[in-house]
C-alpha cells in the first residue's frame, strides 16, 4: 500500500472531554430546537420578558394583533361555539358525567390554551375517544349510576394527573415519548374507538335504559339485541332522521368547502329542532329521554373534590396517564397538520405544557380532559381563524350560554346527542387508510388492524397496548435485524450501489462489498457477524460454481453506522479474525467520525491497519485492485 501515493486516509477526530460529549448528546436529544439561544447576550429584563413570552406566546403576537384579525377570529369563534356546545354536552354524556360538565370543559381550558398554546388553528375541547377511554377505565372500578359523586370526583382527579403528566413531559422535554405512537397505531386505535363509540350510541338511538359498561363489540351487540323489549320506535325514527341530516350536511360541506358552516351549524340546529319537537309534543312523556335540568352559572371550584386520599387513587392516576397520552397524541398531531397547511411551526413541548396547564386548571374548575379535536379545529381553520383568539370568542359564547341559556337544553333529546356523536365518529373510520397501509407497508397494516381489532373485540386499553407493543416490536426488529446489502459498480461510472436496487450494477472481481444498514449495538452485533459470514459463504459458492476469480477482499461500507458500542467493536474484531482465517482481508469504507473515534480508542485502527480504512467505497476498491494487479504482475 505504500505505493499508493494518492491515497486519502480517514482522519481520526480529536478526542473530546467526556462531559462535553455528554452535554452535546443530551442537548441534541432533549433540546434540538435550542430554545435558550434567544436568551444569549440579552439584558436581565429582556431575558425575563422572553421567558414570559416563551411560556405565554400570546404576549409575543398580541402587540401585532389587528382589527382585521379580530374580525376573522370572531367569525371563527362563533362558528366553533355552535359546534362546541352540543359536542360538549354529548361527550360528557359519553363519559357518564353530568352534561353541564361538558359545557364547563368548553369554557376554562380554551382560555388557558389561548394564552399558552403555539397553534393558531387548534380549537380546544373535549374529544370522544378520550371520553370513552375515561368512561371505560373509571367505569371498571366505580359505577357512574350508583356512585355518581365519587365517579365525578375521580374524573376530575384523573384530569388533574393527565395535566401533570402532560406538563411534566413538556417541561422535561420528553416529547419524544409521543413519537412511539406511530401513524398506523394512532389511525387504528382511533378507527376502533370510533366504531365502539358509534355502536355504544345505539343505546341512545334505540332508547335503551339498561346497557353494558363494557366497550367490546360482542358485549355491546348482546346488550342491544337481548333487550329488544326496551326499544322505543319514536326514538329510533328521530335518531335516524337526525343522523341522516347530519351526514348530509357534512357531505355538502365536503363537496363545497365554502359551505363549511353548514356542517358546523348542523349539530346545534339538531339540538334546537329536537328540543322544540320534544317540548311541543311532550315526547318525554312517551319514552323519549331528555337531558333534563342544567343549572345556570359558571364553573364551580372543584379543588377540594379531588380524591387524593381515595382507595381508587391508583385507578385515577392510570386513567389520567393513558388519557393524557391519547390527548397529547391527538392534539399535537392535529396542531401540526394545520400548521403545515399555513406554513408555520408549533413547538411540541410548548403544546404539552399548554395542554397540561389547561387540564390542571380545568380539574380545579369542574372540567374533565380536553385537547384539540380534529373536527372542531377543522371548522376553526375553514372559518378563517387567524390566531388563538377564536378560542377566547368560543369561550365567551359558552360563558354566555352557562349564565343564561342552559334552561333551554332541558328538553334536548339524548337521541340527538347520540346522533351528533355518531356523525362525528364516522369520519374516523376510514377504510382508505387501511388500503393505503396495505399497499405501502404490510407491517404498518398489521399494526393498524391489531389496534383496530383490539379495541373493537377486547377493550380500548387492550387495543392501545397491542398497537404500541407491535410498534415497539418493529423498532426492536429494525435495530436487532438491520439490513445488509451487496453493493456493485454501476457500469461506466465509479459509483457503487445496492445490487438489489440497481439491477445493472455488477460485482467487482475478487471483492465483496457489503453495506451495513444501521448503527451496531449489542442487540444486532451477533446477527451482523453471522450475516457477514453467510454473505461470504454465498459469494464464495457462487464464484466456485461460475469458475470466476476467487474472493480476496471484503469491504464493509459503514456510512450508516452512526454509532457503535463495545459489543459492536468486539463484533468487528471477531469478523476480522473470521475473514482472515479464510485467507481474506477486511476493509472498512466510509466510516463516520463517531465510529472512527471508537475504533481509535479501542485500538482497532491499529489491528485493522490505517491503510485498510478508506473514506469511500471507490477508494477502497481502487486500493484492493491495486494490490490484486500488483500480485498478478509478480
Amino acid at each position: 500500500m505504500g505505493d499508493l501515493d494518492h491515497r486519502i486516509t480517514v482522519p481520526v477526530p480529536r478526542p473530546q472531554p467526556f462531559f462535553k460529549t455528554m452535554k452535546s448528546t443530551m442537548k441534541e436529544t432533549f433540546f434540538p430546537d435550542d430554545p435558550l439561544r434567544q436568551f444569549k447576550n440579552q439584558t436581565l429584563c429582556r431575558k425575563v420578558a422572553l421567558g414570559f413570552q416563551y411560556f405565554f406566546p400570546i404576549l409575543e403576537w398580541a402587540p401585532r394583533y389587528t382589527l382585521d384579525y379580530f374580525k376573522s377570529d370572531f367569525i371563527a369563534g362563533i362558528t366553533i361555539a355552535t359546534l362546541a356546545i352540543p359536542q360538549g354536552i354529548s361527550y360528557a354524556k359519553l363519559t357518564n358525567l353530568p352534561p353541564i360538565v361538558g359545557l364547563y370543559s368548553s369554557f376554562v381550558p380554551p382560555l388557558i390554551y389561548a394564552m399558552m398554546g403555539s397553534s393558531r388553528d387548534l380549537a380546544v375541547g373535549t374529544v370522544a375517544v378520550a371520553s370513552l377511554l375515561m368512561a371505560s377505565m373509571l367505569g371498571d372500578e366505580v359505577s357512574a349510576a350508583q356512585q355518581p359523586t365519587l365517579y365525578l370526583h375521580l374524573a376530575f382527579t384523573a384530569t388533574f394527573f393527565a395535566g401533570v403528566f402532560q406538563a411534566a413531559l413538556g417541561l422535561l422535554r420528553l416529547g419524544l415519548i409521543i413519537d412511539f405512537l406511530s401513524h398506523a397505531t394512532i389511525e387504528g386505535f382511533m378507527a376502533g374507538a370510533a366504531m365502539v363509540v358509534s355502536l355504544q350510541q345505539l343505546k341512545g338511538i334505540m332508547g335503551i335504559d339498561h346497557f353494558t359498561n363494557k366497550t367490546d363489540i360482542v358485549s355491546v351487540m348482546r346488550s342491544i339485541f337481548t333487550q329488544t323489549h326496551e326499544w322505543e320506535w319514536r326514538t329510533g325514527v328521530m335518531g335516524c332522521c337526525f343522523l341522516i341530516f347530519l351526514i348530509l350536511t357534512k357531505r355538502i360541506s365536503k363537496m363545497r368547502p365554502k359551505l363549511f358552516w353548514v356542517s358546523a351549524m348542523a349539530p346545534l340546529t339538531s339540538v334546537v329542532i329536537g328540543s322544540l319537537a320534544v317540548y311541543l309534543s311532550h315526547a318525554e312523556r312517551h319514552g323519549v329521554q331528555v337531558v333534563g335540568h342544567l343549572k345556570k352559572g359558571l364553573n364551580p371550584p372543584s379543588l377540594i373534590d379531588l380524591e387524593f386520599g381515595s382507595q381508587y387513587l391508583t385507578t385515577a392516576i392510570k386513567t389520567g396517564i393513558v388519557t393524557g397520552i391519547i390527548g397529547l397524541a391527538e392534539g399535537i398531531a392535529v396542531g401540526r397538520s394545520f400548521a403545515m397547511f399555513k406554513n408555520y411551526n408549533i413547538d411540541g413541548n410548548k403544546e404539552m405544557v399548554a395542554f397540561g396547564t389547561m387540564n390542571i386548571v380545568g380539574s380545579f374548575t369542574s372540567c374533565y380532559l380536553t385537547t384539540g379535536p380534529f373536527s372542531r379545529s377543522a371548522v376553526n381553520y375553514n372559518a378563517g381563524c387567524k390566531t388563538a383568539v377564536s378560542n377566547i370568542v368560543m369561550a365567551i359564547v359558552v360563558m354566555f350560554t352557562l349564565l343564561f341559556l342552559t334552561p333551554l337544553f332541558r328538553y334536548t333529546p339524548l337521541v340527538v346527542l347520540s346522533s351528533i356523536i355518531i356523525s362525528a365518529m364516522l369520519n374516523l373510520i376510514d377504510y382508505k387508510v387501511a388500503i393505503h397501509l396495505w399497499k405501502v407497508d404490510k407491517f404498518d397494516f398489521v399494526v393498524f388492524m391489531s389496534a383496530f381489532l383490539g379495541v373493537v373485540f377486547a377493550s380500548v386499553e387492550i387495543g392501545l397496548v397491542i398497537a404500541v407493543a407491535l410498534s415497539l416490536l418493529r423498532v426492536l426488529l429494525y435495530i436487532s435485524r438491520p439490513r445488509t446489502l451487496v453493493m456493485g459498480n454501476i457500469p461506466g461510472s465509479k459509483m457503487y450501489k445496492s445490487m438489489d436496487h440497481y439491477t445493472v450494477a455488477s460485482t467487482v472481481p475478487g471483492i465483496l462489498i457489503l453495506q451495513i444498514g444501521s448503527p451496531i449495538y449489542f442487540t444486532n452485533a451477533g446477527y451482523l457477524r453471522e450475516r457477514i459470514t453467510r454473505w461470504i459463504d454465498e459469494e464464495e459458492d457462487k464464484l466456485k460454481s461460475s469458475e470466476e476469480s476467487s474472493l480476496q477482499y471484503v469491504i464493509l461500507e459503514m456510512g450508516a453506522v452512526g454509532s457503535i458500542d463495545t459489543s459492536g467493536l468486539n463484533m468487528l474484531k471477531e469478523a476480522k479474525k473470521n475473514i482472515e482465517k479464510r485467507g481474506l482481508k477486511m476493509v472498512l469504507a466510509n466510516p463516520g467520525s463517531e465510529l472512527m473515534k471508537k475504533l481509535e480508542k479501542s485500538k482497532l485502527t491499529e489491528e485493522i491497519g490505517q491503510d485498510w480504512i478508506h473514506p469511500t467505497v471507490e477508494k477502497a476498491v481502487e486500493a484492493c485492485n491495486f494490490i490484486l494487479h500488483k500480485y498478478e504482475q509478480i
